[in-house]
């Protein structure tokens, strides 16, 4: 197989595509034959050395392939060799193939597009543990989210419009406004402003007659939450997704506790690992709400495997308009 791997960390140009040995199942896993996998913010993390959990190097990167199951090991037996499948995959997925627990895989919708899949996969179970698990999101309700254009914040507009929610996109280059706009964002907040301290909380109040957001998804963190945290509501709850503006922020709980809101972090990863049932049922509605026609896969550009680094360093850079997705090269769809 081919496979792109982290030798040493660093840079997106640190990666080496390579052969490698094709893996073999053990007793209770299946070998997926990958046919896409999206490039993510944290696969930056993962290469340069800077998130919590890290494989021993060398290491192949890359979450939640999606592709056909090629081989099943001795003790597995509701899948079957050409099945469809989204795997829970932590590690890997830069390759032709991996070798996953049968346990974390889920069948593919049939007419959801293995590119489809990967551009969702990641971002929208991320969106729906942030906007349903941990904000407990009831229609009716303002929804104020930051980064909106990303991955993570397009599938939160999407998800949050589909549950029944005003949807307030919170976006910083006005050139990404037609994006979030057609994602069914009903408003636009700027976050470039000068004084974002206030002035985002101006925009806020303005489109809320004075109430504030319910609930605000937070996947950049720095200044951006230094001034969103002001523009919840009363009881509002505002949820920790990332830190992609830089600067990790801190609170003074008074304000917490003034306000009567609610301050809470989500690791996804977690809830692959202590809680499969609620990924499964994540998994189920954000497949369900797809064939009822109420999501969509975000814009996608696709890249051949090879290119990997390239795609990478357009997450870096934020040259990407949607999501990146790369085909390994023989099982592009």
């Amino acid at each position: 197989m081919r496979a792109a791997f982290v030798r040493e960390f660093g840079g997106p140009e640190t990666l080496t595509v390579e052969d490698a040995p094709d893996p073999t199942p053990g007793a209770d896993e299946v070998v997926v034959d990958i046919m896409a996998t999206a490039a993510n913010f944290v696969d930056l993390l993962v290469i340069g050395g800077k998130y919590q959990f890290l494989p021993p190097r060398p290491f192949i990167p890359g979450k939640l392939p999606t592709g056909v199951v090629a081989a099943v090991g001795a003790n597995v037996r509701d899948w079957k060799v050409g099945d469809r499948v989204q795997t829970l995959a932590e590690q890997g997925g830069y390759a032709t193939k991996v070798s996953v627990p049968a346990k974390d895989c889920i069948r593919l919708p049939d007419r959801m597009s293995f590119v489809e899949a990967a551009a969702m996969a990641l971002a929208y179970d991320t969106a729906w543990f942030a906007l349903m698990e941990r904000a407990r999101a009831k229609a009716g309700e303002i929804l104020l989210v930051l980064g909106a254009s990303g991955g993570v914040g397009l599938a939160a507009v999407q998800l949050g419009k589909a549950y029944g929610l005003r949807v307030l996109a919170g976006i910083s280059n006005p050139a990404k406004r037609d994006l979030v706009l057609s994602a069914g964002a009903d408003a636009i907040v700027d976050l470039s402003a000068p004084n974002l301290r206030d002035d985002l909380r101006k925009q806020v109040h303005a489109l809320t007659g004075d109430r504030g957001a319910d609930i605000v998804l937070d996947p950049l963190g720095d200044e951006i939450f230094d001034a969103a945290i002001r523009a919840v509501a009363w009881r509002g709850r505002l949820v920790v997704i990332g830190f992609a503006a830089g600067r990790i922020p801190t609170l003074k709980v008074n304000y917490v506790l003034l306000k009567n809101i609610e301050v809470s972090g989500l690791q996804v990863s977690d809830y692959r690992k202590r809680m499969p049932e609620l990924m499964r049922h994540c998994y189920s509605e954000i497949f369900r709400l797809y064939d009822e026609g109420r999501l969509s896969a975000p814009p996608t550009t696709t890249l051949a495997l090879e290119r990997s680094a390239e795609g990478l360093a357009m997450l870096r850079d934020r040259s990407a308009a949607g999501r990146v997705v790369l085909l390994p090269a023989g099982n592009a769809p």
